[in-house]
């Protein structure tokens, strides 16, 4: 006659349970104040799923283990939550012209998960700690990000006026990275046609690097095609 329960201690699953419940929630309480994309249903849930998927891990499959030839990992759902939490997440993020929207709400997922984790497996006080952390993090850095975008150096920019298609700006690119820039972004507009007939662009390039950056402009002056450079502001000087 099979054993129709894994484990007659039922009952004594249920406290994880409630933590993780109750630690999702105050999670997802922040999220939902803050009018983000996951909110209190979505954390709740992430929460306590992960925290079930992980007693079940651990005592799902107790009365298995008195049968011969069977030998259980107690980590394997865990470890599959990690890797499963990612779709959902990943439906999170989305891109928006040149801006990345949802990450810290698919980051706060992946974190509930890992909290619900935690308190399946055991561990109220590493659960309690995280979620802990996760109100330092989104209560307490933005007043310092802010801080850090107020003190913050512009870009050093370069705008080029050239004659179009004749490959001034790939060579341009060419240019700054040979000089150790990195370019963040590239912004290009077209002007209208030049009295002499010839399409003319304008474009500007956001850099990020060290070094001199008007002896830049004055390579990039010498490019065939370029008829004008100027710098933007931001420049870093040499150390």
């Amino acid at each position: 006659m099979p054993t129709l329960w894994s484990t007659p201690a039922q009952w004594e699953l249920l406290p994880p349970v409630l933590l993780a419940l109750v630690l999702s929630v105050a999670i997802g309480l922040e999220r939902e104040a803050g009018m983000k994309a996951a909110g209190l249903r979505t954390h709740s849930l992430v929460g306590v799923g992960s925290a079930v998927f992980m007693l079940v891990s651990k005592y799902g499959f107790a009365d298995l283990l008195s049968t011969d030839h069977v030998a259980l990992d107690p980590s394997r759902i865990a470890a599959q939550i990690v890797s499963g939490i990612g779709f959902i997440g990943g439906g999170l993020i989305f891109v928006r012209r040149d801006a990345v929207r949802g990450l810290t709400t698919a980051a706060t997922i992946w974190l509930t998960a890992a909290v619900g984790t935690a308190c399946g497996a055991g561990l109220p006080v590493l659960a309690v700690g995280t979620t802990i952390g996760h109100f330092v993090v989104t209560r307490g850095f933005p007043p310092l990000q802010r801080f850090v975008a107020r003190h913050r150096r512009e870009p050093p920019v370069v705008r080029l006026s050239y004659l179009d298609g004749h490959g001034v700006l790939r060579a341009a690119l060419a240019a700054c990275t040979g000089r150790g820039w990195s370019v963040h972004h590239v912004d290009v507009d077209h002007e209208p046609i030049s009295e002499e007939g010839q399409r003319i662009a304008v474009v500007t390039l956001r850099l990020d690097g060290r070094g001199d950056l008007y002896d830049l402009a004055a390579e990039l002056a010498e490019l065939p095609g370029v008829r004008s450079t100027s710098t933007g502001p931001g420049e870093p000087l040499d150390e």
